[in-house]
């Protein structure tokens, strides 16, 4: 979805509620804060429904990144009615199945998973932001790694201008900043 189109009421009342942070965590960057939406339990909801709506009935399970992607797909599993799997940061699962390392705009990182997605899984892919890529990429890879099927990404929010798009084309994002 682009800056062009138009939200619905719903929509455009939970966009509202996202905070602009000036010069954090650093001199120069806009943090986007989506603390308030996530306080808001209709805006939560209605913003949930949205991200998962395109992709209704072609997913068996839900991944979300590490952290804020963790809120918004427990809450998609929730309304969608199946599982969860964390994609977690290196060293955080105790029997991770598979990672992926990926480029950072200040070094490398890695995710991981449990054995929990398996071959064949139809698996909807979740974060709060879509920035430069790097992290929705490696999530897409570490899920095609585990033998699954990427059904679908979806993010709360785009940031313009960083380029994500160049490394993950196809996501649903149901703000553009």
């Amino acid at each position: 979805m682009s800056s062009s189109t138009q939200l619905s009421p719903a929509i455009e009342a939970a966009r509202s509620l996202i905070r602009t942070i000036p010069d954090y965590p650093k001199q120069g960057v806009q943090f986007r804060d989506i603390t308030p939406l996530m306080a808001d339990a209709q805006a939560l909801r209605d913003c949930v429904e949205a991200l998962v709506e395109p992709f209704s009935g072609r997913f068996d399970l839900v991944a979300g990144v590490e952290a804020r992607g963790f809120l918004l797909a427990g809450s998609a599993a929730m309304v969608a009615g199946v599982g969860l799997a964390p994609l977690r940061k290196a060293g955080k699962l105790p029997r991770p199945a598979a990672s992926v390392n990926y480029d950072l705009e200040y070094g490398t990182a890695t995710i991981e998973a449990s054995e929990d997605i398996i071959p064949g899984m139809r698996v909807l892919l979740l974060d709060d932001v879509l920035a430069t890529g790097g992290t929705l990429a490696a999530g897409r890879a570490l899920i095609e790694k585990m033998g699954a099927e990427v059904a679908g990404t979806a993010v709360l929010m785009e940031l313009e201008g960083l380029g994500g798009r160049t490394l993950v084309p196809e996501v649903h994002a149901l703000f553009s900043m």
